[in-house]
């Protein structure tokens, strides 16, 4: 395999997926930052600011501007963590989980139609690489 070729592929495929998301979230009122945020913390439930921030790959820091808006629009809140009396849990809010199910909805929509015409082999084998590259980073 071409590493420049797959170099190629891979940031065209990007290039897609950014533009579909772009589409998809510029009539919500929220950035692509925010629904991801949104979209970790309703997969993984009540989580700590480092965890999250550790999964959107920024700091703390930068996560708490997010965070401090998304309160704003009473999406997510603080809750104080009950063993670390130190640190916060940040979980969604019912009207947070109304925009979770519909964003995360629109990732459903779009996996089923980017995987049309694949064999369940192959959507197994498109999962084990995509799964092999993430351990990498």
């Amino acid at each position: 395999m071409d590493v420049k070729e797959l170099s190629k592929t891979i940031i065209e495929f990007y290039e897609k997926l950014s533009t579909w998301e772009e589409g998809v979230v510029k009539d919500s009122g929220l950035t692509t930052a925010q629904n991801h945020t949104i979209e970790i913390v309703g997969h993984e439930g009540a989580i700590k600011m480092k965890q999250l921030a550790d999964k959107l790959g920024v700091t703390t820091g930068t996560l708490t501007v997010s965070i401090d808006r998304l309160e704003e629009k009473e999406l997510l809140r603080r809750v104080p963590h009950k063993s670390d009396r130190r640190s916060y849990l940040i979980e969604l809010t019912e009207k947070g989980q109304e925009v979770f199910k519909m964003h995360h909805n629109h990732h459903i929509n779009l996996t089923r139609e980017m995987m049309a015409g694949f064999s369940e082999q192959e959507q197994a084998n498109f999962y084990g690489a995509v799964k092999k590259i993430m351990e990498n980073f």
